[in-house]
């Protein structure tokens, strides 16, 4: 229990969110403030800051982000709502509005949220009063707020010192050590260089930058130090990713894999066209988990000229192929969105079929949600609200039908997983792989997990049993 109050972070949306979520609760603990979980005594600390880390990717995902900020208004009646990420930083006044209680905070600063647990205590330290006092705590996280948004880059520096200085800012928030979650993650990549016509994401975090590759290395070797099985190499657009003296993705993995010993590696997301001959080569290792995350959209060639994407139909098909060449029966996953504007029937079904042919057993779908600030937000013919999910659910029932196909297909096999964290009340679960979550099923009942731990399990019928 610390001097403090305690403080609760919310996430929503993607990896990168919830890796930059996990580095700020393990540093709020490290200055002494509690991270509030649902063990947490709140007669005894209450929570007094509550952190939300929003997407802006669809508007359900807004309006899901402000019904949670309504929520922990109610149930935190004395906290102050501290609300980052990409939302954030495209609606920060209509996000304050909702209540007086409310801060936004640019999500392109997020990373400076790092030095905010040190900056608190100190103010706790002096004054306190702060543990108590709802208006002046929101008054000093202005101050805070205030204090960063002043730093200014001078003028007469170059262009690559300030892209340098943007670089170190953006990887503040990381951590070889995790609170939420049993696997770890690094982020290696942030922003987008692409501009494809329905993504608000490039316009909340920016053009590309990487984390230098001799740091990455650094900072594997510290997790796998600390005990971690797997690490999720995560980014915006990993196809992206540069250094300027050691080159692109493929090879940092071959890096990560040579300065490592045991870890495995799990990719994100790819972009189709960046499969290439270096990191099919690459992505032969057992130690890359043989799981792959296509970012696709669509099946139809005149669609996908239509959203600007750089890459079509015979891209995704050759990707798809090679990785299951050079990986025995991988899990392949891909994003769809259903209801662009001027996707007919015809298009969709071009799109439906390219899943039924690869058998793809994880599309994740969701019908288009035109986003202010991009060109698809005007584009027309649209397509009904009701058709976009119609076509959304034929694919997610597709998926299903993937999926178990794909799980049969694992049926006796054995695979390397990780155990998640043990919920109240419910059964142990263990994520394969090749993505799997799945039961775990132990044959000696004493043994106690904590989430974390690497185990060899063979599949039996949608069950994870300990191998021999």
């Amino acid at each position: 229990m610390s001097n403090f109050f305690s403080v609760r972070i919310e996430t929503l949306g993607c990896r990168l969110n919830q890796v930059e979520s996990e580095a700020l609760a393990v540093r709020f603990a490290e200055f002494g403030f509690d991270v509030f979980s649902k063990e947490t005594d709140l007669s005894v600390l209450p929570v007094r800051l509550c952190i939300v880390n929003t997407c802006t990717v669809t508007g359900k995902a807004e309006q899901k982000a402000r019904r949670l900020i309504r929520l922990l208004l109610k149930e935190h009646g004395e906290a102050v709502i501290l609300v980052t990420g990409c939302y954030a930083e495209l609606e920060a006044d209509s996000i304050e509005k909702i209540n007086e209680r409310i801060i936004a905070f640019s999500g392109k600063k997020k990373d400076e949220l790092d030095s905010l647990p040190q900056f608190l205590k100190e103010i706790c330290l002096k004054n306190k009063n702060l543990k108590e006092g709802t208006f002046e705590l929101k008054e000093n996280l202005l101050i805070f707020r205030n204090k960063i948004y002043s730093k200014e880059v001078k003028s007469d520096k170059s262009f690559l010192i300030k892209e340098t200085e943007r670089r170190k800012a953006m990887f503040k928030l990381s951590s070889p050590v995790f609170f939420f979650h049993s696997r770890a993650s690094l982020k290696v990549q942030d922003g987008c260089n692409n501009a494809c016509a329905y993504c608000r994401i490039r316009l909340a975090r920016g053009t590309s930058v990487s984390l230098p590759a001799e740091e990455a290395v650094r900072r594997i070797i510290k997790i796998e130090k600390n005990g971690a099985s797997e690490v999720v190499l995560s980014g915006v657009n990993l196809s992206q990713y540069r250094d300027e003296a050691y080159g692109g993705f493929a090879n940092l993995l071959a890096m990560l894999l040579e300065n490592t010993k045991k870890i495995r590696l799990r990719i994100s997301s790819m972009y189709p066209e960046c499969i290439d001959e270096d990191i099919l080569k690459i992505v032969e290792d057992k130690r890359i988990c043989p799981h792959f995350h296509l970012s696709v959209q669509s099946g139809s060639d005149k669609i996908l000229k239509a959203m600007n994407r750089p890459y079509r139909e015979i891209d995704i098909r050759r990707a798809v192929d090679n990785l299951r060449k050079v990986k025995d029966n991988p899990f392949i996953g891909c994003d769809i969105i259903t209801g662009f504007p001027s996707e007919t029937e015809e298009d969709f079904l071009q799109t439906f079929k390219m899943c039924e042919d690869l058998q793809i057993p994880g599309i994740h779908v969701f019908p288009f949600s035109a986003r202010p600030g991009t060109r698809a937000f005007l584009m027309k013919p649209k397509v009904p609200e009701r058709e976009a999910g119609r076509r959304a659910g034929l694919l997610s029932a597709l998926s299903e039908k993937n999926y178990q196909s794909y799980l049969a297909s694992c049926n006796g096999k054995v695979f390397f997983g990780v155990t998640e964290k043990p919920q109240k009340n419910e059964d142990l679960r263990i994520v394969t792989e090749n993505y799997l979550t799945l039961p775990l099923k132990m044959n000696n009942k004493t043994e106690n997990y904590k989430g974390g731990e690497g185990l060899f399990v063979i599949i039996k019928d949608g069950i994870a049993y300990l191998a021999d």
